[in-house]
């Protein structure tokens, strides 16, 4: 079942492969090794990935990002919370989960108080019952066929 502590073990899972530079993030939605798969885990776990590739992606360190101009104009003591620059910004380097909750107590109780399970159960649910996806480009279904049966006569000839 998903929960806490499977979210963060998927969170730590994925984490150090993907900062020792793999670049597949494997098992989203899958629980009990694999033997089961959740729809809610699934959500949570796409989330997790999307946030783990913004930190392997890094930040950009030069003297734009690092705003040199804006710290000189500002000056000590000032703020840069209203400048322009963090404005542009600051969307840039942080991460906008969906799923994950970061508004203050107050407002996340009168939004309804949901846990992150009960709002990826939710975006689940949503999701099967709504997403209409695209047709694949004509010829996709003889290619897969066509590399399915190269593949079937490889293992053939192995046998």
């Amino acid at each position: 079942m998903a929960d806490a502590q499977a979210t963060h073990e998927k969170t730590i899972t994925a984490m150090l492969p993907a900062l020792a530079g793999a670049n597949v993030i494997y098992g989203l939605g899958m629980l009990e090794l694999g033997i089961t798969f959740d729809f809610a885990q699934f959500v949570i776990d796409n989330e997790i990935a999307e946030m783990i590739k913004q930190v392997v992606r890094g930040i950009d360190v030069c003297d734009y990002t690092m705003a040199t101009d804006v710290i000189k104009d500002v000056g000590i003591g000032g703020e840069f919370v209203t400048h322009m620059h963090t404005y542009e910004n600051f969307k840039k380097v942080q991460s906008d989960p969906k799923i994950f909750d970061r508004r203050m107590r107050e407002s996340w109780e009168a939004m309804g108080g949901k846990n992150v399970l009960e709002r990826a159960t939710e975006q689940a649910k949503y999701i099967l019952e709504n997403h209409k996806p695209d047709p694949l480009p004509a010829g996709t279904e003889k290619l897969m066929d066509d590399m399915i049966a190269q593949a079937e006569e490889e293992e053939g000839l192995k046998s």
